[in-house]
């Protein structure tokens, strides 16, 4: 019985059937040796938040995992009921918390709340919580493309010291260096290609766009 509650916590919205379907997985059969699952992904999950941390830290936390699940899903329904933790495992980088859907920044820093106050941890212990990140392709139009100086092209430096000055583009860093690319051989404008770093939702992306 303590076992179907802990799944019912873990997975609120798995029908009874279905729960009982995993537990006769996890028990196995009486007299049978308990199955293997393995668990296949197509490359990294956008669905995750990573917690770096050292690994001591990691290793005392993923012990009790099926109860640190209910208490950061308790925490995450209270500020956006569509955000759930699945499951927690461990790597080099500290743990990463997978959920049914991708999270926000505002919804690591909850999950960062439950980790420290579980393992009663200072900030030297658990660092920044991030989101994998994608690398999205931005145009900016309407750029001349000679330079104020004569004769002078306008450069991948000269972009990116323009960016650094420009407020919209403060915390968005570039995922290489700008590209500068005349419209055509007898027009004086320039199209500019820029890489960033941003989360799976684009935030940073629509709010430069936007």
């Amino acid at each position: 019985m303590i076992n179907i509650l802990k799944i019912k916590e873990m997975f609120p919205k798995l029908q009874n059937h279905k729960i009982d379907q995993v537990q006769k997985i996890i028990n196995g059969g009486e007299g049978k040796p308990k199955p293997q699952i393995n668990m296949t992904t197509k490359g990294p999950s956008h669905k995750q938040v990573i917690i770096s941390m050292n690994k001591e830290a990691a290793n005392a936390y993923i012990k009790n995992m099926s109860s640190h699940i209910s208490i950061i899903n308790y925490a995450l329904k209270a500020i956006k009921p569509n955000i759930l933790a699945d499951f927690i495992h461990i790597d080099d980088k500290g743990i990463i918390i997978s959920t049914n859907n991708v999270a926000f920044l505002s919804d690591s820093q909850e999950i960062k709340k439950c980790i420290k106050n579980s393992l009663l941890s200072n900030d030297d212990q658990i660092y920044f919580p991030r989101l994998p990140q994608l690398k999205y392709y931005l145009k900016i139009i309407g750029i001349p493309f000679l330079n104020e100086q004569p004769n002078t092209c306008i450069s991948p430096k000269d972009i990116e010291n323009i960016l650094k000055k420009n407020h919209i583009f403060n915390n968005v860093i570039l995922a290489s260096r700008p590209r500068v690319i005349k419209v055509s051989p007898k027009s004086d404008m320039a199209i500019i290609w820029i890489d960033i770093w941003d989360t799976q939702n684009s935030f940073k992306a629509k709010t430069i766009i936007n």
